[in-house]
């Protein structure tokens, strides 16, 4: 295995300071820069790690490049991903998410790994996933 962890997700969104706010009072991000037209960078998990979660309106930096080339099919499209919560503060991060009129889905669980996630949108069509291990699993 040559990976040591994720180091980033960008999202293609069509209002980047809408998009970011949205990740900042909604799911609770860490800012790691302050938005602009183009850009939002958040901290996926602890500030000061690379795991990082960037908000982005157009082409992105290596296709304006024009490589690597271009696949067939769609290139852009919602996606999904899970953001690890700790179980002792998953109710109050749906709590929040909801108080912001977010629909919330779940919980969904996993007995195979022992967890539970609850699911949301936001507001660009992209599926996030509050997943938290459950030790009563």
């Amino acid at each position: 295995m040559f990976s040591t962890g994720l180091a980033e997700i960008v999202l293609i969104v069509q209002d980047v300071p809408k998009a970011a706010r949205f990740y900042r009072e909604v799911v609770g991000l860490a800012p790691r820069t302050e938005p602009d037209d183009r850009w939002a960078w958040f901290f996926a998990g602890e500030q000061g790690e690379n795991q990082l979660i960037g908000l982005h309106k157009g082409t992105l930096l290596f296709e304006e490049k024009g490589s690597p080339p271009k696949g067939n099919g769609p290139r852009w499209g919602p996606i999904h991903f899970a953001l690890e919560v700790p179980c002792d503060q998953l109710d109050a991060a749906l709590a929040h998410v909801r108080s912001h009129q977010i629909d919330v889905y779940g919980p969904t669980h996993f007995e195979w790994m022992n967890a539970k996630a609850y699911y949301f949108y936001d507001l660009d069509g992209n599926l996030l996933e509050f997943w938290s291990p459950d030790p009563d699993s």
